[in-house]
């Protein structure tokens, strides 16, 4: 599948998604710089990662004291959420969807627990 295609679907999940979110949860998403990346390694940071990441959040969340030039963003790996879910594109945007939330809940200071009892997962 093409970069083209996967990023047109994964921003329209996330658009659709952020559209039902509670009101809070959407100005929060309305904080942060969203990227699709084919895969993790274009990041000067990106050397502590696997390479096998779906997403990843990076800056400061919600909770911390934003220090001038500080970005908040949520980076999805499109072909790696693609390969996650077997190349099946209704999976695929399911996934894009539960990536972005899982990111969203850490910009907002959420641990893992916290996430799913949100239902943010």
């Amino acid at each position: 599948m093409n970069f083209e295609t996967l990023s047109a679907w994964a921003d329209e999940e996330v658009k659709a998604l952020v559209k039902i979110l509670p009101k809070d949860i959407q100005d929060a998403a309305a904080m942060i710089v969203i990227s699709f990346e084919e895969r993790p390694g274009t990041d000067a940071h990106d050397a502590s990662l696997v390479g096998d990441e779906l997403g990843i959040f990076d800056g400061p969340c919600a909770l911390d004291e934003v220090q001038p030039g500080e970005v908040s963003r949520i980076r999805l790996f499109l072909t790696n959420l693609w390969e996650w879910v077997g190349e099946e594109e209704h999976d695929y945007r399911d996934e894009v969807g539960t990536t972005f939330l899982h990111e969203i809940g850490h910009y907002l200071g959420w641990d893992e627990e916290d996430v799913a009892e949100r239902g943010l997962e």
